[in-house]
């Protein structure tokens, strides 16, 4: 297994796996949404992809980064944002509740996409904040494992490829 150091507020943390590569067919998934209804990124095949993994919707960084990707998708042709944290569904359902945002958030509580994705950061029981987009066919255009968890990701560069 691969190991990635990151930091989270100056200290060290380490990520294991094994991230898909960019260039690559990106590594199909499942995972529930708030119905509880599987959703796999195959369900998405022909449009482009945002993924936006955060670490815990109840955090101030990840509401930021949920809301910031959530507004600038509207504008979006044929593309979907799929937001992917293992914090529990009734974290996800209150946080969107909230903040009256209708949007695709997949709870991993298997650690399925954590282990596809190679974004599990044992220390916290959390999923690394990182950004994977998407093209139509399934290609992976660009990825982003953000190297402080306390910090926003590159959000002008992820949404780039999807303009």
């Amino acid at each position: 297994m691969t190991t990635t150091h990151i930091t989270m507020k100056g200290e060290t943390i380490t990520v294991l796996g094994t991230r898909p590569e960019v260039g690559q067919k990106a590594p199909d998934f499942t995972l529930n949404d708030l119905d509880n209804n599987p959703v796999s990124l195959s369900d998405y095949k022909g449009k482009r992809v945002l993924i936006s993994v955060f670490p815990d919707i109840n955090t101030r960084i990840c509401d930021l980064q949920t809301v910031r990707f959530f507004q600038e998708s509207k504008d979006l042709e044929n593309t979907v944002i799929l937001n992917v944290s293992n914090n529990s569904k009734t974290d996800l359902e209150n946080w969107c509740a909230t903040k009256g945002v209708d949007a695709v958030m997949l709870h991993d509580d298997e650690k399925v996409f954590a282990t596809t994705y190679g974004l599990w950061i044992e220390e916290l029981n959390k999923l690394a904040r990182s950004i994977f987009v998407i093209d139509v066919d399934g290609t992976l255009l660009y990825s982003e494992l953000v190297s402080e968890t306390a910090q926003e990701p590159d959000y002008d560069k992820a949404l780039s490829y999807l303009k």
